[in-house]
Order: structure tokens, then C-alpha cells, then sequence
């Protein structure tokens, strides 16, 4: 029997997925609308402290990356933090965990650095009875950028710590060089868990005829944060990095970035999340999604025989390593099915244009598509780039000899760390 349920940082949800803040739980009837749907917790949109609300503009708000069949690719926004009096966000937030105990309600909250307008602001947050608070320290439609600074991290972090008894998730941005110094910060500071990744800085286009960024404000275009399913791969290897760095290992990560279908979800939960936020899905499809996510994660638990989240978190993490630890003797050889190959030569114009010419167009006369082993290092851009699935497959060798290096396929495994040829060779 497969339980989704999840217990994140002491948080319990029905399921693992959580709508990320956003534009999706800015408000009441959003979020109640998502429970309904039978989402498993939400972070309200982000909050700031008492005074005047934050301003938006009165105009486009989001841009988009789309396919050649208009299917979104990623999201970009320029909306900052909740534009609603915070009175009136913390009322609905004390309403919607009263009508939904079984729901996840964390708060989302960005204010100055400074400790006073934290304590002053927690204690407000935790009279709702939420159930934990996610710091933002970025926020790249607005340029805030705190999140960059490990030390601000640190110290922000051990000042929510001080005057909240809630958990303390901190959401890291990807707008750094090594996402591993944010999170040791957080962790120095005593967060609970970080969630990443936030938006990354990006301009979705330029419009050529008014030489303005696309979906322009009165003629001006500004940077916004990018999500959705483009920005998955870096997401995944910000996650990865965090799980599997010592100093951070054990650190409880709420992934975030491009998720939008079951496997998208697994992913993250294989490389050590434990829950996933969705924004882009949400805004791109509607809530209803979640039915999709939950029975087709249920489904591979079940095909797996894995019962609990658990049972499969993080089990990816040992097999995710630095280049320079690879196995330079592994040697694999692209295979193409004749029986499923429709002869549009696409693997031999990417072969002949940018790989090692290993595809040969005709065999005999007759239009073939065959790989010479004595030229193909295995490199799978033809696969990549083939229209028809599995036609074409990397076949690992092991036996005989490689006719491309003259070298047995059997050799013993080589790392780059020890390699004859690495000047720095251990």
C-alpha cells in the first residue's frame, strides 16, 4: 500500500507536493481552491513587513519561453512580494489552516535585515498557526539579491531561529556561483531545511521592431526570475550539490524548479528532497494537475515497491560524482535499429557537423544510416537528436577490442584523479 503522505521538518502533508509562493497562493480563494484540488500544502506568497504594501506594475507581469508547438518551456516574472496589507494576508493565512489542520501552511516572508523587524513580524506570522516560515532573500524581479551573501544568510537565519519556534526554511537563489556556501550558511545558522531553487535572473527576449525586452512596461523591459521546465537540469544540479557535499548532508531540502509531471517530483526525491514545490505547472495548467502528479507518483511507487517517500529519497545522491571521478575506461558504441530508422540522416548531419564523423549515410549504394565503431567515442548526440525513440541506443562495450583506440575493452576502471595523463595525478 503506498502512503504519500509526508512529514517535512515536522510539517505533515497528505502529500509531497506543495505550491511554491507564488502568484498561485497569493490569497484565500487561491489556496482553498488548490486544497480542494487536493494539493498537499502550500508557502503563502511572499510577505513583508506592516506599513505600506508592496507595489506592482499595472501591466504584464509574466513572460514565457515557448516551444515550436507553443508549449511553455519556462515562465518569467517581474511581480514582487504579496501587494496586499499584511493584516489582511495574515487574517486569511489564521482562516485557511483553521479550515484545512491537515493542509501545510508555511509562510513565505522577506524584510529588512534587520533582527527587531524579524521578531516583530514572526510573532505576528506565528499567531496564524501556520506551520512554518520560508525566508526569501531573493527576489529577482525587484533586484534584491540578499541571498548572494552567505553572512546575511547566517545571521538572518539565527535571528528567525531566536524568536520563532516555528521551522525556519530557507529558500536559496541560483544567482550564486556555488550554491554550497548559501546552504552551509543556512545550516551554520540553524535553519531547518533549505528550498531551492528561487528564480533565475533572465530576459525572455527582445523585440526587434521596438528594440525593447519583450512584453515591455511602457516601453522599458526588466530582468525577472525564470521558471518551469527549462530550469529543471540546474535545479536538479543545485539539489545534488547540496545532498551530497559533507558539510551540508542531512540537511532537509524542499526542491524547487520545472516540475511538472510525476517523474519531474521523483527526481528531486531521488536526489534527496523531501517534498517538491510546484509554481510554473500550477500557473500553466491549473490546479488540477495535482491529479496527475499524485497517481503517477503513486503508480512508480508501487511498480518499485516502494511504500513511503522514503523509502527512495536520496537514493540517486551516491551515484551523482565530479567529473574527474569518472570511468575513463567505460567505453560505449551508438547502436541504430534499422527496423525503427526512417532514413532522415539527422544522426549523420549532426555526426559530420559536430561530432567525429561515425555515421555512415549509405551502405552499398542504398541509403543506410550505420555507425563505424572505429570512429564513434560514444558521445550520443546522434540519439539525442533522432526523431524516433529508442531507434538509436548507447550500447556498452566489454569484450574484444576497440577498432578506434586499439585498446581492449576490458580494462580496469581509470578516474581522471590517477590518470597517466593528468599532470596533477594523485
Amino acid at each position: 500500500m503506498v502512503d504519500l503522505s509526508a512529514n517535512f521538518v515536522g510539517i505533515k502533508s497528505p502529500n509531497p507536493f506543495w505550491l511554491a509562493s507564488a502568484p498561485p497562493t497569493d490569497c484565500k480563494i487561491n489556496v482553498e481552491r488548490a486544497f480542494r484540488a487536493g494539493w498537499g500544502g502550500v508557502v503563502w506568497k511572499t510577505l513583508g513587513e506592516a506599513g505600506p504594501p508592496a507595489v506592482n506594475v499595472s501591466g504584464p507581469r509574466y513572460g514565457a519561453l515557448h516551444g515550436p508547438d507553443r508549449r511553455v518551456l519556462a515562465l518569467n516574472s517581474i511581480e514582487t512580494i504579496a501587494d496586499r496589507d499584511l493584516a489582511v494576508n495574515l487574517q486569511e493565512i489564521k482562516q485557511v489552516k483553521r479550515a484545512w489542520p491537515d493542509r501545510a501552511v508555511a509562510v513565505s516572508l522577506m524584510v529588512p535585515g534587520e533582527e527587531e523587524s524579524l521578531r516583530e513580524i514572526l510573532a505576528r506570522i506565528e499567531e496564524t498557526g501556520c506551520d512554518g516560515v520560508e525566508l526569501n532573500f531573493s527576489c529577482p524581479p525587484g533586484a534584491f539579491e540578499l541571498g548572494e551573501t552567505p553572512e546575511t544568510i547566517e545571521t538572518a537565519t539565527r535571528w528567525c531561529k531566536a524568536h520563532t519556534r516555528m521551522p525556519v526554511i530557507v529558500k536559496l537563489t541560483p544567482n550564486v556561483a556555488d550554491i554550497r556556501h548559501p546552504a552551509r550558511a543556512a545550516q551554520r545558522g540553524g535553519a531547518d531545511a533549505v528550498s531551492l531553487i528561487n528564480g533565475i535572473a533572465s530576459i525572455m527576449g527582445v523585440d526587434l521592431d521596438a528594440m525593447t525586452p519583450v512584453d515591455p512596461i511602457d516601453g522599458k523591459g526588466a530582468h525577472g526570475g525564470m521558471c518551469g521546465p527549462a530550469v529543471k537540469p540546474i535545479a536538479l544540479a543545485m539539489v545534488a550539490e547540496i545532498a551530497r557535499d559533507p558539510m551540508t548532508a542531512g540537511l532537509p531540502i524542499s526542491g524547487i524548479g520545472g516540475v511538472t509531471t510525476w517523474r519531474d517530483a521523483a527526481e528531486f526525491i531521488a536526489l534527496g528532497a523531501g517534498n517538491v514545490q510546484v509554481c510554473a505547472a500550477a500557473m500553466t495548467y491549473g490546479f488540477k494537475i495535482i491529479d496527475e502528479l499524485t497517481s503517477g507518483l503513486k503508480n512508480f511507487m508501487a511498480a518499485k515497491g516502494y511504500q513511503r517517500i522514503d523509502d527512495f529519497r536520496g537514493r540517486a545522491v551516491q551515484n551523482v560524482t565530479d567529473w574527474r571521478f569518472l570511468n575513463l575506461s567505460y567505453v560505449a558504441k551508438a547502436e541504430i535499429d534499422q527496423s525503427l530508422c526512417i532514413k532522415c540522416g539527422r544522426c549523420h548531419i549532426v555526426c559530420e557537423d559536430a561530432a567525429r564523423q561515425a555515421i555512415f549515410a549509405t551502405v552499398d549504394g542504398e541509403r543506410k544510416f550505420v555507425v563505424n565503431d572505429a570512429r564513434c567515442i560514444g558521445c550520443n548526440l546522434c540519439a539525442l537528436v533522432c526523431p524516433v525513440e529508442n531507434c538509436i541506443k548507447l550500447a556498452h562495450r566489454a569484450e574484444g577490442v576497440d577498432p578506434r583506440t586499439g585498446s581492449s575493452y576490458a580494462q580496469p576502471p581509470r578516474m581522471w584523479a590517477a590518470h597517466s595523463n593528468n599532470p596533477a595525478a594523485e
